[in-house]
């Protein structure tokens, strides 16, 4: 069987599937099990593949059917232009949250300082903070995360971006760290766990294979936003931003919990691309 056939037989069947990117998922797995760039399946096209080489794309097409995200299969995703190492015990990194990274680099370019010092709570891949840092050659970043896997995957990503010298990791949980030790920091950042856990509206394939531990949080899914805000708002620099990554219907509740945090001030609710509130964004 040559390669062209495998390829469009597999967009075809996730188009039946009913997928929302059908030939992308296809173009991504075929290219991962040919252990090739997807440019060249259109240079390649016509080239026969082993029998082995069709059963592996056979394997990763029946785990994608099953509803096990893409990113799991291929152990990577794309965030803010760069590749990230991606483990069945980590977050998937998503283009709304990459908000952060452009209100971060935007507030940089008006006040630019010679160094700065950026704090990412659950940080998980770690692609929020080491995007910023990628854009920031004299920032330091501590990012924080209490999973053991996504330890791991996360620093295999600081070592694969070259930013070792630059960031500190630390395994822990948020509620066991040390503000005075830390100290003062220019940006903390965060995509913490904001969905209810008794929310029945969940992505079935989402709650099922993605960590339970960086989606859910007690207290309407606030707990996570509403305790790491409070422990770290003095933790910034004069104007010094914090900002959050939250769910689409906390705005009006997190609006008022950042605006009664001591130090805080120009509170102000980030809308995406899809016109839903996404980020709580503060000033010190």
């Amino acid at each position: 069987m040559k390669l062209n056939d495998v390829l469009q037989k597999t967009i075809q069947f996730f188009k039946d599937k009913k997928f929302e990117t059908p030939r992308l998922d296809a173009e991504l797995l075929i290219a991962h099990a040919l252990k090739m760039p997807r440019i060249q399946l259109y240079v390649k096209f016509d080239s026969p593949l082993t029998e082995a080489e069709v059963n592996l794309c056979r394997e990763y097409v029946k785990r994608r059917t099953a509803g096990e995200p893409v990113a799991y299969i291929i152990e990577e995703k794309g965030f803010y232009g760069h590749i990230f190492k991606v483990t069945p015990g980590v977050l998937i990194p998503r283009p709304e949250t990459e908000m952060i990274v452009d209100e971060v680099l935007a507030d940089f370019k008006k006040h630019p300082r010679d160094q700065i010092r950026i704090l990412d709570l659950g940080a998980g891949t770690g692609c929020i903070g080491l995007s910023i840092l990628k854009h920031i050659p004299l920032g330091k970043l501590i990012t924080v995360e209490k999973s053991p896997e996504a330890f791991a995957t996360l620093k295999h990503n600081i070592e694969a971006l070259e930013l070792s010298e630059r960031t500190e990791a630390i395994n822990a949980d948020v509620a066991d760290l040390n503000t005075e030790e830390l100290g003062k920091f220019d940006y903390i950042i965060s995509n913490p766990p904001y969905i209810d856990v008794n929310d029945t509206q969940v992505e079935v394939n989402v709650r099922k294979y993605e960590p339970s531990l960086a989606l859910f949080s007690e207290d309407q899914g606030q707990h996570a936003l509403k305790t790491w805000s409070a422990k770290f708002a003095k933790s910034l620099n004069e104007q010094g931003l914090m900002l959050f990554e939250m769910g689409y219907t906390q705005g009006p509740a997190m609006q008022k919990h950042f605006s009664g945090l001591p130090g805080l001030k120009d509170v102000a609710v980030l809308k995406d691309l899809s016109g839903l509130d996404r980020i709580i964004k503060a000033r010190a």
